[in-house]
């Protein structure tokens, strides 16, 4: 009898990468065919190594985790990955599935795992009553934007909550995130940590910057009426682009 396989998505790296690590030591028969950080890698991965489980976040870039879960409904075992919301909890509650709640803990994971081993003497279910029930949960709520993420500090991981966030930088395909007395590199493109905050509490002031509003301590008049902005705990002045100083308009 052949090992169970498994395919994780999920767009947060560290999160992925822990998951990764925690399921090789709680299962360690466990084949992880594929880590997956947006759902068109997901899909790919389900095509090429057809899993007998899949880790999915709901919330993803380009296709999101509800498509892939169509795809693989009937085949593969699914756990899905969410933040809290009660909406979704209830939708998961009615089905045959599991659900991991961010931020995810090894003793939690391990229920999940303990689940998986006796679900694979069974057929994966079928899980179209549960997406439409999930879908129906998403259409009655506000989107939900980041509460936290996780950073690397050393060999551990950092939680920082999105008001301690100060302002944001890409650095090439990476960002960096700055705090009031610290900088973390994030191995995701501005871009997408962009459509995780709210755009109401952070503004992107330049192509290559976004700050946190609540930060903000003083706008300064610059040369030919451009603007710099200074936020409170840190010593740097970031410029304002063209493009974005209507934001200022009552500056």
């Amino acid at each position: 009898m052949r090992a169970a396989r498994a395919v994780i998505a999920e767009d947060e790296p560290l999160l992925r990468s822990e998951i990764h690590a925690t399921l090789q030591r709680l299962w360690p028969e466990l084949v992880i065919c594929a880590d997956a950080a947006d759902g068109d890698e997901a899909l790919q991965a389900v095509e090429r190594f057809s899993p007998d489980v899949v880790f999915l976040d709901i919330h993803m870039p380009g296709v999101d985790g509800l498509a892939v879960a169509e795809r693989v409904s009937g085949n593969a075992h699914v756990v899905f990955i969410s933040a809290y919301d009660q909406h979704l909890l209830a939708a998961f509650e009615r089905g045959a599935v599991d659900y991991l709640l961010k931020p995810i803990s090894t003793d939690r994971l391990k229920i999940s795992v303990d689940r998986l081993q006796q679900r694979m003497q069974s057929a994966p279910p079928d899980l179209g009553e549960l997406l439409q029930l999930i879908k129906d949960a998403r259409a009655i709520q506000p989107v939900r934007y980041m509460q936290w993420l996780t950073v690397p500090r050393g060999s551990d991981f950092k939680l920082i909550t999105a008001g301690e966030i100060r302002y944001l930088r890409a650095d090439n395909k990476y960002t960096i995130l700055y705090t009031t007395d610290s900088e973390f590199l994030l191995t995701t493109p501005l871009k997408e940590v962009k459509e995780k905050l709210d755009p109401n509490l952070f503004w992107q002031i330049h192509r290559s910057i976004i700050v946190n509003v609540a930060a903000i301590d003083t706008v300064y008049r610059a040369f030919r009426g451009s603007l710099e902005v200074k936020l409170k705990g840190r010593p740097e002045l970031l410029p304002v682009s063209a493009a974005h100083v209507h934001l200022f308009k009552t500056v």
